[in-house]
């Protein structure tokens, strides 16, 4: 399992703009890589990342082998009340990884 770490503000203002950030642990192997006996090391990376508020799409992304290992994400979320912000990371190999986080809403 890959470590995974969401931070939002501790309390957010109704129908304001709040910054979300998260990052994984993954090393983002490109396909593209020789090993030390020259064979291409197979791929392997993140190739998406989705944010929900109580169920709702408010984020995602598709990420390509060009984005570097542990992928960092910062992005704008506006809530109207309390609930749990889900994070879910994909990628390779069947690689799915979920976090989630509450959110509070003054």
């Amino acid at each position: 399992m890959a470590r995974t770490l969401i931070h939002v503000p501790p309390s957010v203002r109704r129908g304001e703009p709040f910054e979300v950030r998260t990052t994984i642990a993954h090393p983002m192997e490109t396909g593209y890589r020789p090993d030390e006996n020259g064979r291409v090391l197979p791929r392997d990376i993140v190739t998406r990342l989705q944010c929900t508020l109580d169920g709702a799409l408010v984020f995602s992304a598709d990420l390509y082998p060009a984005i570097a290992a542990n992928p960092y994400v910062a992005f704008q979320v506006r809530a109207e009340r309390s609930g749990e912000l889900r994070i879910t990371w994909e990628g390779d190999k069947g690689f799915s990884q979920t976090e989630t986080i509450a959110v509070r809403v003054e």
